[in-house]
């Protein structure tokens, strides 16, 4: 079989530069590289081939330049007359071809191939406006064919990581999450890790697990997993290094089984010891929490004999005397105290005090009859449950109720008695001293800045601290008649007390403590504290947790699953969590995400310099959990710092979908004004904020102005979640002569007193409250009882839980207590007591018999 042979003739009667002078045949006239017209002159193709179209044995691939070599794309087919390339839409000069003919042995068809070389030049050339590509042409007697195109990119590798890995202090089992996304490349560089310089391998350690986005995910932190970590960027040009990620897993002490008791000494005291080894702390884990050794006082059969004979006789002697003269100093101490119990008995409250909590009102039934909702006559047969004294409102407090450190009941001029607020001493200092010696308290705060504390007795109180969202609702009742006791309320630094977390779990509130721990309740107190989850309990597993004695931290309720025969049970409002609980010590709030929907509520605070005399001028963008506990943190240290709040706080709804938070600064004045950041943003890893550990993280934009004369400032700062939510600042004004009425104090204005003791704590008036329970708390027929209170004021959620209490109606008005202690809306609970009225008339006259 002949080679076809091609002739290239100008029509035009130009003789071409690829003009062949072998024998031919004319055939038809084609268009060829130069876009001319040329005549295509072939030898005969076999008969049974002579109808086919070319096909590709080869097509040419994509590929990258490395630094200045040049590539060679490659184009084979049959069967196959002419074979050209033509690259971006022109044909490649016949000169820069380089042509292979043949024949297959099998077919007899001709076959042709065909290599161009492209440089780095010709791709530059066109760089930035469009990809380099490159398309192989073939033809045969029949027509023509067209390969893939084969794109051709120079290939790079940026030095700089888009983001690096961070080193964190993780408990053991926990999950670590590292992040890293590698520099800019082409090709799109691939992801290695590496721990202490040896290569991570996930299939032989399946612990390790390397997301889609390259993101190293350790699933239970072991000891060995403590060590250096790098994030290895690689492709075809070069291999870049994260900088290095310091893991350290760290192990908290846990506490061995109690040694059996020592004999019993001559002291007649017995010993026990304990040893922080289940396990042994380490790499800097805290030690156990509470006593390592126990004492205990013998009994007198174990106790050994001391002393024999006269010793004996002279000990006993002793002995009797002493007990004589307790008793002697007890008779005296009981006359005392039934005497002045005769004078609180004598002073019996009048029927004036009735009013003083709802008669002021104004509301007018449309039945005279119901009068007595207003003014309740008292029950003066009935001395075992109600308080003898002076009632006063809560708005009389200042001018009447004393503050001393003296007696909690001390008479007063005109013969009546009051009680005396829960006050600080002299030295507050002197409290927290005697807490803090016991074993359990030595992690409290020493600031009494966040530390309230106040005696209570059996008419209960309130523990506040202020601009914080924290209270304790001590129940009238909550405390056995005849004790007294000094308690607490302190909220603990987030640094200070290192919470077990996995996974996907965060701080939600502050830990709180209230306390001391141990003391008797007759009835549940309230602990009211803020929590920054979007409320959504479909996308959360939140639970309480509790400290014990020991240190640990315990499950104590999960919300939507209480149990009403439990101690603890909790209501989540928007912002706030109400706590019920029959046992002081520390809580937290702990949230475990359900699902990527769920998410937390961050405050966003922008703060700048109140006088700037600099060309800098720094913006400060604190994004922290919205609760306030932080917000007056942050207030406090801004306050320091001598910085001003330059716009209203915006929130920021944070999910749980392992994307950072980024902030940027756009529309600045250019011919004024110049951010110093050489990035286009900053970013906050997820994980420093998911986990809720870092209290006031907060990122600073460095501005430079031309001149000092400079100092209008207009800019808009944008903070959102990559892939998510987001929220923008406009600023408008002037830094050194700003006007704006905006002002950070009134973001504080709660000025309530820390401690309120007896009535001046609460709202409704000690009577009247007893009267509401005893009217209420014995079910009806039609449900006009405590249930169609729960139900008016919203609260019919909780039906199981007051149900299981003694007095249900008690507790309702503890939760109401605890949500209107600030707004002081008697006028609403009078309207709902109303309400119960006219839908059971005479609620308030009805004798038990007839309910």
């Amino acid at each position: 079989m002949d080679l076809l042979v091609f002739v290239r003739i100008y029509l035009h009667g130009n003789a071409g530069p690829w003009l062949n002078t072998s024998s031919f045949n004319f055939t038809a006239a084609t268009e060829q590289p130069g876009g001319e017209h040329a005549a295509t002159v072939t030898h005969p193709l076999p008969a049974a081939f002579s109808d086919l179209l070319p096909h590709f044995l080869v097509e040419p691939d994509d590929v990258y330049i490395v630094k200045n070599k040049p590539v060679t794309l490659t184009c084979r087919s049959t069967p196959a007359t002419q074979i050209y390339f033509k690259c971006n839409g022109e044909w490649v000069h016949q000169d820069q071809h380089l042509i292979e003919r043949d024949v297959d042995p099998a077919t007899g068809l001709p076959v042709m191939q065909v290599k161009i070389d492209i440089s780095r030049q010709q791709v530059e050339k066109i760089f930035g406006l469009e990809d380099y590509w490159c398309q192989c042409v073939a033809w045969s007697t029949t027509g023509t064919q067209k390969s893939q195109k084969a794109y051709v990119r120079i290939a790079y590798l940026r030095k700089n990581f888009e983001e690096e890995p961070l080193g964190k202090e993780v408990a053991l089992d926990q999950e670590v999450l590292l992040r890293c996304h590698p520099p800019e490349g082409v090709p799109p560089a691939e992801v290695e890790w590496q721990r202490n310089e040896e290569l991570i391998d996930p299939k032989t350690d399946p612990n390790f697990f390397i997301t889609v986005d390259h993101n190293l995910i350790i699933k239970q932190a072991r000891l060995a997993d403590t060590g250096n970590y790098t994030c290895v960027a690689k492709n075809i040009v070069a291999r870049r290094k994260s900088s290095s990620a310091t893991v350290i897993v760290y192990v908290d002490g846990g506490w061995s089984e109690w040694s059996k008791w020592s004999p019993c000494g001559a002291d007649c005291t017995m010993w026990r010891s304990r040893e922080c080894t289940q396990p042994t702390p380490s790499t800097g884990g805290k030690e156990c929490q509470g006593l390592d050794l126990q004492s205990l006082n013998c009994t007198s059969e174990q106790c050994p004999q001391t002393a024999s004979g006269a010793e004996d006789v002279a000990l006993y002697v002793g002995i009797v005397a002493v007990a004589l003269c307790l008793t002697l100093l007890l008779i005296v101490l009981v006359l005392v105290y039934r005497r002045k119990k005769e004078g609180l008995d004598a002073d019996v409250a009048d029927s004036s005090i009735l009013t003083t909590g709802f008669q002021p009102m104004g509301i007018k039934p449309t039945k005279p009859e119901n009068s007595h909702l207003l003014t309740i006559q008292p029950d003066l047969t009935t001395t075992t449950t109600s308080y003898q004294g002076t009632l006063r409102s809560r708005h009389e407090v200042a001018g009447k109720f004393s503050v001393s450190n003296g007696p909690l009941l001390e008479p007063l001029p005109n013969g009546s008695h009051t009680l005396h607020n829960g006050k600080l001493p002299s030295d507050p200092n002197d409290f927290m001293n005697r807490l803090s010696s016991q074993t359990y308290f030595k992690t409290l705060p020493r600031d009494n800045v966040n530390t309230s504390y106040g005696t209570f007795n059996f008419l209960g109180g309130r523990l506040t601290l202020p601009n914080t969202g924290i209270s304790l609702l001590i129940p009238p009742e909550a405390i056995p008649r005849g004790k007294i006791y000094e308690i607490y309320l302190t909220i603990q630094k987030k640094e200070d007390m290192r919470l077990p977390l996995a996974g996907c779990q965060t701080l939600l509130s502050p830990v709180v403590s209230c306390g001391p721990p141990g003391v008797m309740l007759t009835r549940p107190v309230i602990l009211s504290m803020d929590h920054c989850s979007d409320a959504c309990l479909e996308n959360w597993a939140i639970r309480l947790k509790k400290q014990s004695y020991e240190g640990t931290w315990e499950d104590v309720l999960q919300l939507g699953e209480e149990v009403v025969s439990e101690p603890y049970y909790c209501q989540l409002e928007a912002e706030t969590c109400r706590v019920f609980t029959e046992q002081l010590g520390r809580f937290a709030l702990v949230g475990e995400s359900l699902s990527m929907a769920a998410a937390k509520r961050l405050k966003l605070l922008l703060f700048a310099p109140a006088y700037c005399s600099t060309l800098e001028y720094n913006i400060r963008i604190y994004c922290m959990d919205d609760t306030q506990d932080l917000l007056k943190e942050v207030m406090q240290m801004e306050r320091q710092l001598g910085g001003r709040l330059i716009d209203e706080p915006h929130v920021l709804l944070f999910k749980d979908s392992y994307h950072n938070l980024r902030l940027s600064i756009h529309d600045m004045p250019q011919a004024h004004w110049r951010s110093k950041l050489l990035a286009g943003y900053q970013e906050i890893p997820f994980y420093h904020i998911w986990s809720g550990s870092q209290r006031t993280l907060h990122c600073t934009f460095t501005l430079e102005r031309q001149s000092l004369s400079t100092c209008d400032l207009t800019c808009t700062l944008c903070v959102w979640q990559v892939e998510g939510e987001g929220q923008s600042f406009t600023l408008d004004f002037n830094i050194s002569k700003d006007i704006r009425p905006l002002d950070s104090d009134f973001l504080l204005m709660d000025n309530c007193t820390p401690a309120l003791a007896g009535p001046s704590a609460f709202q409704i008036p000690y009577l009247i409250r007893q009267k509401i329970c005893s009217s209420l708390d014995t079910p009806c027929p039609n449900g006009a009882d405590w249930r169609l209170l729960a139900q008016r004021l919203k609260l019919d959620r909780h039906m199981s839980f007051f149900a299981s209490k003694a007095s249900p109606t008690s507790v309702i008005l503890d939760l109401w207590e605890t949500q209107h202690f600030h707004s002081g809306n008697l006028n609403q609970l009078a309207a709902v007591m109303a309400e119960i009225g006219k839908q059971e008339a005479m609620i308030f006259l009805v004798s038990d018999g007839e309910c």
